[in-house]
């Protein structure tokens, strides 16, 4: 079996003699290829197309995203990023991909883009923002680094306000999620309130980062930035101890699918907000989970220092949170946290476990 190639279009033919010939094409330029994947033709025939489309792009919009796209800034970048960046970039660039770059530093070019920004976000205002601020993200490297002089889309008033510090899950939400979520869902909710984690790191999380007592891990997010991820030692409560002892080692990683594989993030997230439909829970998301942590520490007497050394966040992020919760309610509930180490210990944080034991013992 052929593995696919990347960039490349195969076209398979029948010719008149009955033989079938197989034929290759650089998809973005149309240009088709010679020799056989892998020979020095082959190679330097992709050489060729490649160098055809920087010609045909030279000083355009869409010549800067192939230049980005070979700058150090952009290899930084984490695949899912990368993925992201094109799948925005691909649709500037049908918008405005021959633009000149003498274009792009008018004025005239940042009216059109908040224009269609000011239609597009009525009815999707996320995306109307991660649109421009992606494109407002290469202009600025372009302004700095390369061929631009200004960065005509620095500053613009957002449509989306996505300030959640005062989203936190109470304990009703938390039995409710637990009382129809299945064993793989009530662990990720297990792990995200007692460590304050983000999803991403929960689903990266390996039993190796689990030494019987503490979860060592070195966190993503700041990684993705280009910076080496924080690294964060966590003590594990009595609760999430006694889960993670009972769970039977499927695979390296803690938090897998029912089969023992890896969550993708996309299944992961349809798994997630099935369960919360069907707990009746409504504009919480799994994010949530970091800023009820970080309530949580407070109330059991932590100061923000304490509380930002097992979540990560930063002190003035925590200071957010906090501010918001403490104006929303002075107690989370009578009955719930006043101790992390007491958080729903008895009941959600073992069932899992008892499911896994019970299923491995069939």
């Amino acid at each position: 079996m052929r593995a696919k190639l990347k960039g490349i279009n195969t076209i398979r033919r029948t010719l008149a003699s009955g033989k079938e010939a197989t034929y290759y094409y650089h998809r973005a330029s149309g240009q088709r290829l010679a020799g056989e994947p892998g020979s020095p033709a082959f190679i330097a025939s992709i050489a060729e197309a490649e160098a055809s489309m920087r010609n045909r792009t030279a000083g355009t919009l869409a010549g800067l995203f192939r230049d980005f796209e070979q700058t150090a800034k952009w290899r930084r970048l984490a695949e899912s990023t990368k993925v992201e960046y094109r799948r925005i970039l691909t649709f500037w660039d049908g918008e405005y991909g021959t633009c000149p770059l003498l274009a792009l530093q008018d004025k005239a070019f940042r009216r059109d883009v908040l224009k269609w920004h000011d239609t597009f976000s009525a009815d999707k205002p996320r995306e109307a923002d991660n649109r421009v601020t992606i494109l407002a993200r290469v202009l600025s490297w372009a302004a700095k680094d390369g061929p631009l002089d200004v960065n005509v889309l620095q500053g613009f008033d957002r449509a989306y306000q996505g300030d959640r510090s005062d989203k936190i899950w109470l304990p009703e939400h938390v039995d409710a999620f637990m009382a129809v979520a299945s064993p793989e869902m009530q662990l990720g909710l297990v792990l995200a309130l007692h460590t304050g984690q983000r999803q991403g790191d929960l689903l990266r999380l390996a039993w190796g980062n689990y030494d019987g007592a503490r979860i060592t891990l070195r966190q993503g997010k700041s990684r993705r930035a280009g910076r080496e991820g924080r690294l964060i030692t966590i003590r594990c409560t009595k609760g999430l101890k006694d889960t993670l002892d009972g769970l039977a080692k499927r695979s390296t990683l803690i938090l897998t699918t029912k089969t023992g594989r890896a969550f993708q993030k996309r299944y992961f997230a349809d798994q997630w907000e099935a369960t919360c439909k069907a707990a009746g829970i409504e504009d919480l998301h799994f994010h949530d989970l970091r800023g009820t942590t970080v309530t949580m520490l407070f109330q059991a007497g932590c100061n923000l220092g304490e509380i930002v050394a097992v979540t990560g966040h930063t002190l003035r992020r925590a200071q957010e949170i906090l501010d918001k919760y403490l104006a929303r309610t002075s107690t989370m509930a009578d009955s719930a946290i006043a101790k992390l180490e007491n958080v729903l210990e008895t009941e959600f944080a073992k069932r899992t476990a008892k499911r896994e034991v019970q299923s491995d013992a069939k």
